[in-house]
């Protein structure tokens, strides 16, 4: 009996870390420049926590096309960034 909470308490400290590992962290940053043809946009970021990544300016794909036109030059964002394909790209606007 005392063996099969231990394990029932392990599995739900694994669930727990799992999920709190694979949440996705929004980042501030600013609109820089804006590339529709090519369905990249230029950010000023924050530091990119998931990433491991300083904060600096890059360029970033986006997962959807639509994305691009929610944005202009100068707008403040939060974003989360991720590898798709091994490339950096915007996969949620707020």
């Amino acid at each position: 009996m005392k063996l099969t909470r231990i394990l029932a308490l392990s599995a739900t400290l694994f669930a727990i870390t799992v999920s709190m590992a694979s949440a996705e962290t929004f980042t501030k940053g600013v609109v820089k420049k804006i590339d529709a043809k090519a369905g990249k946009v230029t950010i000023i970021h924050e530091e990119l926590v998931d990433l491991d990544m300083p904060a600096m300016t890059m360029v970033f794909r986006v997962a959807d096309a639509a994305m691009l036109e929610t944005l202009s030059e100068g707008k403040e964002i939060e974003f989360v960034a991720d590898r798709v394909e091994g490339k950096l790209t915007v996969t949620k606007l707020q």
